[in-house]
């Protein structure tokens, strides 16, 4: 958030489209990832940023560069101009924090998604943006930090598992929007077990206010919209052909993904229902607990009305009451007494008020 709102404030007054200087701080550097296949090759290796990016393209081989960082300025510069990235697409790159979407630039697709992970210490989910270029015959993605969701992709590749090898560069990103999606239900089930916790303790156990965890629980279910709700309208318009970037063969695929993005928000929405109505039951225990309590405490104070009017009246101070001088005056009224409380108990008991 520090470094988002340093870029606000650097980026005021500079012109659309521009990448912003930004200091190293101690970031390492970055490591990029190259893969270069078709069906019949690959090749994969790592580039250092000051490599040279001039013969990173060859002909019938899909090129995927994967960058984790978006901290180096200068290198996003160098990708920006080789691959004809446009300035907008390249401020979106940098300015993280932008809302999911799927955007064309000519013959490039532009895609920025959120990918998700689950912090089981922090109980929080964890939000980082992905953009990916897709060109003709390549795709560039970028990360905020090295770490993805992407390695079932690259194993795909790399053991030439499935149709990538045989597809072109809008089914690898295709791929790669799938993985960040498919992490998604891993999420999902993540704050599922947190819910079935959660949901263990306020409706079967004793325990402290619970209200806390639940509205915990609840923002984290809201991050995870946020970064999901958006991607739906892009989802739509990749399988719609609204992006003549995105072949038709490959048009079927992105319907896939906007299935399983539409089974994401119900699966949300759902347990967001679910959230509000274990709030309620908690809030219905405590109101019967309370009111459990409150129906003996009546009872106990009505029995005692009668039993405190006859102590009082004993309990005056004037000389002369007959009954003070009776040797069995003291038993008789306790015996009385009693007698009223026994009455009134199982008078209640009588009307079920016990």
């Amino acid at each position: 958030m520090k470094r988002l709102s340093n870029l606000f404030s650097r980026r005021i007054g500079t012109v659309p489209g521009s990448i912003i200087d930004e200091p190293s701080n101690g970031s390492h550097p970055i490591e990029m990832g190259l893969f270069r296949y078709n069906a019949d090759a690959l090749e994969r290796q790592k580039l250092a940023a000051g490599n040279s990016l001039e013969e990173l393209t060859k002909e019938d081989q899909i090129l995927w560069l994967d960058i984790p960082g978006v901290h180096d300025s200068a290198l996003l510069k160098r990708i920006v101009r080789r691959f004809g990235i446009h300035p907008i697409v390249a401020e979106n790159i940098q300015h993280t924090g932008q809302r999911p979407k799927a955007d064309e630039y000519g013959d490039q697709l532009f895609l920025l998604l959120h990918m998700i992970t689950w912090n089981g210490e922090e109980k929080s989910v964890e939000t980082e943006q992905v953009s990916i270029v897709s060109g003709k015959g390549y795709v560039i993605s970028f990360q905020e930090h090295p770490g993805d969701v992407f390695d079932p992709v690259r194993r795909r590749i790399s053991e030439g598992l499935g149709r990538v090898r045989r597809m072109g560069a809008d089914y690898l990103a295709y791929s790669l929007a799938d993985a960040v999606v498919d992490n998604y239900f891993l999420v999902l089930e993540d704050l599922q077990k947190e819910f079935e916790t959660l949901e263990e303790q306020v409706l079967f156990e004793d325990g402290p206010d619970p209200s806390a965890s639940v509205h915990s629980l609840a923002r984290e279910l809201l991050s995870l919209r946020r970064a999901v709700w958006p991607m739906r309208e892009a989802a739509s318009a990749l399988m719609r052909g609204q992006i003549p970037t995105v072949s038709e063969e490959v048009q079927i695929f992105f319907r896939d993904l906007y299935d399983h993005i539409v089974q994401i928000i119900d699966w949300i929405e759902l347990m967001r229902d679910s959230l509000k109505g274990l709030m309620d039951s908690y809030q219905n225990r405590v109101g019967n607990s309370t009111n459990a309590i409150m129906r003996v405490l009546t009872i106990v104070a009505t029995i005692f009305i009668p039993l405190t009017f006859i102590a009082g009246i004993y309990g005056m101070n004037f000389q002369i009451m007959p009954e003070l001088t009776w040797p069995l005056g003291y038993p008789l009224i306790m015996g009385f007494m009693t007698l009223v409380a026994l009455g009134m108990l199982l008078y209640f008991k009588k009307k079920k008020w016990l």
